[in-house]
């Protein structure tokens, strides 16, 4: 239900305010409730104004300092002040157009001065500067500014794409950053793991080496013992002979089907034995020799 009225009473709604009038001159202003008037001395209600708070859409084409054209779209927030409903009741004819034209002048005397980054970062300080400067025009006429929120900054769609294209570049540049970490990362520890790998192999291969070593010492020592009349010798050809059946009976039942041409015979076993019986007397006579030839250049010198 509005605000019913005739020529001897009205009935003003709670969040309006009237405008009482005698004889065409502003006389009072009616409260929300039932007023009567008498119209022989010329009162009337001339009009009635709303209290609420009102919002109001502007949307303003502006360029920043680095020369981007930019759309801001402001959502400005105002209501009548009952205290001085009288001014805006007679002041503004059209208090919309009003503000967005006080709106426009302050927005665009305030972006032309920041950059686009800028903008985007402070567009709540743009805001409140609208606000501080609508408020003191706009309190004039009676009305107050409760609130500006700048709601959206519209750059340009071209520069939009470049801002992205530069957004996507930086994030690819620093994936690729990590990417090259993460591969240093791990090539360093992939070398790490094979020289460890290495190392247990060898350290492996030493015990076994060893392992070997000792068994043969032991079995040539017990064979010797419990066998008499036996040298190292004729132990080491047998312990020998043995090693290399057990070599021909892997190689038989291998999976693989690889033949393989190796000399077969007992003799042949013995010329192994010889060669590296030769091997070790040789390297050792080898050792022998460097070591005389060391003691006399050590007396010339």
């Amino acid at each position: 239900m509005g605000n019913t009225y005739c020529i001897f009473c009205a009935c003003v709604e709670q969040a309006n305010i009237g405008v009482v009038e005698r004889f065409g001159r502003f006389e009072k202003l009616a409260e929300p409730g039932l007023h009567t008037f008498n119209p022989c001395a010329g009162q009337y209600l001339a009009g009635v104004l709303s209290t609420r708070i009102s919002s109001l859409d502007v949307r303003i084409e502006t360029k920043t300092k680095d020369n981007v054209f930019v759309q801001l779209l402001c959502s400005i927030q105002y209501r009548v002040v009952k205290a001085h409903a009288d001014d805006a009741f007679y002041e503004l004819q059209n208090p919309e157009e009003q503000i967005r034209a006080y709106v426009f002048d302050v927005v665009r005397a305030l972006v032309p001065r920041m950059n686009l980054d800028d903008l985007f970062e402070q567009k709540g300080e743009v805001a409140k500067a609208v606000l501080e400067e609508l408020g003191k025009v706009i309190g004039d006429y009676g009305y107050s500014i409760e609130q500006i929120l700048m709601v959206d900054i519209i750059p340009d769609p071209a520069v939009r794409t470049a801002m992205n294209e530069i957004n996507a570049a930086q994030r690819l540049q620093l994936a690729s950053v990590y990417k090259g970490e993460a591969e240093k990362v791990l090539q360093v520890k992939r070398a790490e793991a094979e020289a460890e790998s290495k190392y247990l192999g060898g350290v492996g291969v030493a015990r076994q080496r060893q392992a070997i070593t000792d068994g043969l010492r032991e079995n040539i020592l017990d064979f010797s013992h419990k066998v008499e009349g036996t040298s190292a010798k004729e132990v080491m050809d047998l312990i020998m002979i043995t090693q290399y059946f057990d070599t021909i009976k892997d190689l038989g039942n291998s999976s693989k089907n690889t033949t393989v041409f190796i000399p077969h015979g007992p003799g042949h076993v013995r010329d192994i034995s010889d060669q590296i019986r030769n091997g070790l007397m040789e390297a050792t006579s080898a050792q022998l020799n460097v070591e005389e030839y060391q003691a006399e250049v050590t007396q010339l010198f």
